[in-house]
């Protein structure tokens, strides 16, 4: 066999646009097969993707909102949240969600400034960010109509109480993908273990003893008080 090296001059160059792709298929295998790159370059991928992929389904899940707001009398919670919200003086518009890069202690988070972000590369699928984006929004709404002090204890505990029990976070199904188990009044003992959790998170909460007595102080009226929702979602 006999092998023929052409001379590169004689080689006819490659149209922007071939090149152009030809380019991106030697990143994307250097990508897959760790050749030519660094670590920090890999990871810095690995964001890019996650990113894109949040910022995909966070477009889906808002248009399929507003697609079944149109034909469903019940609007799906993201869509019925932004509504209430709008209603309260306090609307939220899409460049105040943001997908970004987290620890691994959490899916999603509000700040009082008016802005929740949704962790990129954190959700199992589209569901988990749509109750996850409820939950962050249900707080949003209490901190608007309620003047929530999140330094407070018993605020903070209030509001996770109902963002954990109206958004769909300890459904059963999901619930059992954690590990946990109950036939019993599931849905109260999730709401009251996760809801603990987050108050310990609180730089005011000195220990967990604090954030349970939180948690039970207000539970009765918080875990009642289904506003805007008419019912537990």
């Amino acid at each position: 066999m006999y092998i023929t090296c052409m001379d590169p001059a004689s080689t006819p160059p490659l149209d922007p646009q071939e090149s152009r792709a030809f380019n991106r298929w030697l990143r994307k295998a250097a990508l897959v097969t760790g050749i030519g790159i660094t670590p920090e370059e890999r990871q810095r991928d690995n964001e890019e993707q996650r990113h894109r992929q949040c910022e995909k389904w966070k477009t889906e899940i808002m248009n399929y909102s507003q697609f079944y707001l149109i034909i469903m009398p019940r609007c799906p919670s993201i869509v019925f949240m932004l509504k209430h919200l709008r209603l309260s003086g306090c609307p939220v518009p899409p460049s105040n969600i943001v997908c970004a890069p987290c620890d691994l202690t959490r899916s999603g988070g509000f700040h009082p400034a008016g802005a929740i972000v949704l962790c990129q590369g954190h959700f199992g699928d589209k569901k988990h960010m749509e109750d996850t984006l409820t939950h962050e929004l249900i707080h949003m709404y209490d901190h608007c109509k309620f003047n929530v002090d999140w330094h407070n204890l018993r605020h903070h505990a209030c509001s996770e109480i109902r963002a954990n029990s109206l958004s769909g976070d300890c459904r059963y199904m999901r619930e059992l993908g954690r590990g946990f188990v109950s036939f019993s009044k599931q849905h109260q003992a999730c709401v009251r273990r996760r809801a603990v959790l987050s108050v310990i998170a609180n730089p005011n909460c000195p220990d967990k003893a604090s954030a349970e007595r939180a948690v039970n102080e207000v539970w009765e009226s918080c875990f009642n008080d289904t506003r805007p929702f008419d019912e537990i979602y």
